[in-house]
């Protein structure tokens, strides 16, 4: 039978649906499957995390993991931690005062210090993330997603900068790509559907009338079906069911009154009041997104650089941004070590998710690289920015290990290394002064 396109999709009335990699698209008598494509994400976490509870005290494969790791203990082969990392000097103040979070969060992966502006002459660099998508995105539908959870609005003054800086991901020096937050809106965008009404009324009456995108590709999936083997009808049911599950938790959201009720200006429909709910749900569009080829790069937020969101579900109904600031408070460091494990957890989720995908010789996790990270140490420090990577982009990262980078080595280096493993090469990338020996090369 002739392979089916990696390009299949099931088509539907307003939709389609990408389908994830199955046996059926190898040629019956090729000599080894086509090579997985590899991923790059970064995933951001806010604000720097207490470096007590996440600095490993040795280095090597037998390093303890600190209570804020700890959810990805059970992933120890998959994760590679890496110290030493540094944003110095584009985080200090020098003669631009205050506004470290806003250098923080534009210079993570430009490695440029952004201008210092309220105006609309706001100037970073291009981020690690769009140089690969200018590369990678010419074999997916979308090139990047940008994803987060929590807005943040794009004018008006953030941390004594203009709020355009409130992103990790910059198309141009010039051009500042803001997350999506909505996960309604992110799974119309992967999906396709009619537009979705700005007025309350007329957006209740379409969820109301909606049908399910299963249901619109029905039959489509059935011819589909009847061409498959059963290992490939199996991964058909498990991602089909995927897919239902996550539109089911939408309609959940956004029936939910809490989530309407939140104060948050102009927050739209979809988006779950419980955060862990918020978080998985994107993830789970994203894991769908990388699963089908959608995409191969990718940027997602825990939260906004210097945010005020408490965390109440957990004990801290505290803004997160001023409890950063500590002064050594016990009581304040305890609620900011939750947050961050709680932000941890998330993203465990998301990598069990990976992990749990089969795609050729391998797994989802195994064909990505993951850089989970922050780009201050705590709110004041620019050295030992806490760093980890999960999956090893094809078996090209040696994880399962600790490594201690050189002191104050630029950050900027991990983004070369990283542009080299996905196969986009690049010589310099803002004040990056090499890249890191221990990934670049790696076979």
């Amino acid at each position: 039978m002739k392979p089916l396109s990696r390009r299949t999709f099931l088509k539907g009335a307003g939709t389609f649906i990408a389908i994830p990699f199955l046996d059926a698209m190898v040629p019956a008598f090729a000599k080894s499957a086509p090579k997985s494509p590899a991923r790059m994400m970064y995933v951001y976490a806010p604000s720097g995390m207490i470096p007590r509870y996440w600095n490993p005290t040795t280095t090597g494969r037998d390093f303890e993991y600190q209570r804020i790791m700890k959810p990805l203990e059970k992933f120890r082969s998959d994760i590679l931690v890496m110290s030493g990392l540094s944003r110095k000097p584009l985080g200090l103040a020098m003669n631009d005062g205050g506004g470290d979070h806003a250098r923080a969060v534009a210079s993570y992966l430009t490695g440029v210090r952004p201008k210092k502006t309220l105006g609309a002459d706001f100037h970073a660099g291009v981020s690690a993330d769009q140089i690969a998508a200018r590369v990678l995105g010419q074999k997916t539908r979308f090139s990047s997603l940008e994803l987060a959870c929590e807005d943040s609005r794009t004018v008006g003054a953030c941390d004594s900068y203009t709020c355009a800086y409130q992103t990790i991901s910059w198309k141009s020096p010039t051009q500042p790509l803001p997350p999506e937050i909505n996960p309604r809106a992110l799974f119309e965008c992967l999906f396709g559907s009619a537009e979705v009404s700005d007025d309350p009324t007329e957006r209740s009456n379409q969820q109301v009338s909606r049908r399910s995108i299963l249901d619109l590709t029905r039959e489509n999936t059935k011819d589909l079906m009847r061409m498959l083997g059963p290992t490939d009808r199996r991964k058909m049911d498990e991602y089909l069911t995927s897919i239902r599950e996550t539109e089911r938790r939408l309609e959940k959201s956004h029936s939910n009154p809490h989530a309407l009720s939140l104060p948050a200006i102009g927050k739209p429909s979809g988006i779950p009041a419980d955060y862990a709910e918020h978080a998985r749900l994107m993830f789970d569009l994203l894991t769908i997104a990388l699963q089908t080829d959608m995409t191969r790069v990718g940027t997602f937020m825990m939260a906004r650089e210097g945010g005020v969101r408490p965390y109440p579900e957990i004990g801290v109904p505290e803004a997160h941004h001023p409890l950063t600031h500590h002064r050594g408070n016990p009581e304040m460091i305890e609620k900011v070590t939750k947050i961050e494990c709680y932000h941890m957890e998330q993203f465990a989720y998301f990598v069990a998710k990976l992990k749990s995908i089969q795609e050729g010789d391998g797994t989802l996790l195994d064909h990505s690289a993951i850089v989970y990270g922050a780009s201050m140490a705590e709110p004041n420090g620019h050295d030992n920015c806490p760093t980890l990577i999960a999956g090893s982009a094809g078996g090209r990262i040696k994880t399962g290990q600790h490594i201690a980078c050189e002191k104050s080595t630029p950050i900027a280096n991990l983004h070369l290394s990283m542009l080299d493993l996905v196969g986009v090469p690049t010589d310099k990338l803002g004040n990056s002064n090499g890249k890191l020996d221990f990934l670049t090369g790696i076979t």
